[in-house]
């Protein structure tokens, strides 16, 4: 049986930065919080600053941290609300694997108790969040359930993937879906210098004439579980995924934080 520890380092090269990030999680009771540069907030603290490529999230004592949304996925899915403290040391969280289950496994490691806690936010009514081109459903329900349907005119994927708020299912299904772009994405971030920083095996490069991965095999839903991953890690920031059901059509960063901000404000969701 494997020793709990009170705390678990891990390190890695950022995807948009290609810094060096190393961030401590912290088994200490309380809120889940945030610590960066001596600064510490709570997670009901923290705003989206910027949602370009990831989900960067700052706070009014100055606290800026990018990339944020795969360790949040890692926490919902595990249903870890409170009694974790994550202290970053650099400008955004590392890619590692490429989607959640480094974190998991990191995670796991803590003398956190038994994790399983309620979502402290819900669905109160049935509403539409259209932004776009992107569409987001919200019913209400007893259980947890998240859906994405991606668009994104490629025959070889499977356009959805479904979650129903079971944490093994999410570690070892969820968790693991890397991050995905396409050939024409990659080529701007190698004139930066920076995707050449990252692990082959923790992207999936979609190609006109292949889909480009190592390490794991690659599955036709794996893009459409990385963009549930992704939609999780974003209502994490909020207290969610919520008790009931979020359908997300052509889900991304931006429009994620622009539809749960307007379903607050139009008393579809709500913190309990």
């Amino acid at each position: 049986m494997s020793v709990r520890r009170r705390e678990v380092t891990v390190r890695g090269i950022g995807l948009h930065t290609g810094s060096l990030a190393s961030v401590t999680l912290h088994a200490e009771a309380g809120p889940v919080r945030l610590r960066s540069g001596g600064a510490e907030a709570k997670l009901g603290d923290l705003v989206v600053a910027s949602a370009e490529r990831s989900t960067t999230v700052a706070a009014a004592n100055g606290i800026r941290v990018a990339t944020v949304e795969h360790l949040f996925a890692a926490l919902a899915g595990l249903a870890m609300y409170e009694g974790v403290v994550v202290d970053v040391d650099g400008p955004e969280l590392p890619l590692l694997d490429g989607g959640s289950a480094a974190w998991c496994e990191a995670l796991a490691m803590l003398d956190l108790g038994t994790p399983g806690a309620t979502p402290p936010m819900r669905v109160t009514r049935e509403g539409v969040v259209a932004i776009g081109s992107s569409r987001h459903e919200f019913s209400p329900g007893h259980g947890v359930r998240v859906e994405v349907r991606v668009e994104l005119d490629d025959d070889r994927l499977e356009p959805v993937a479904i979650w129903d708020g079971d944490a093994g299912d999410f570690r070892e299904r969820i968790a693991p879906a890397r991050t995905f772009a396409r050939a024409s994405d990659i080529e701007p971030l190698m004139q930066r210098g920076l995707a050449r920083h990252v692990e082959p095996s923790s992207v999936v490069v979609l190609a006109p004439d292949a889909v480009h991965h190592a390490g794991r095999p690659f599955s036709a839903d794996e893009p459409a579980r990385h963009k549930l991953l992704d939609l999780m890690g974003d209502l994490y920031l909020h207290g969610g995924p919520p008790i009931g059901r979020v359908y997300a059509v052509r889900p991304g960063h931006a429009v994620n934080a622009a539809a749960i901000a307007r379903a607050f404000v139009e008393g579809i969701l709500e913190r309990r």
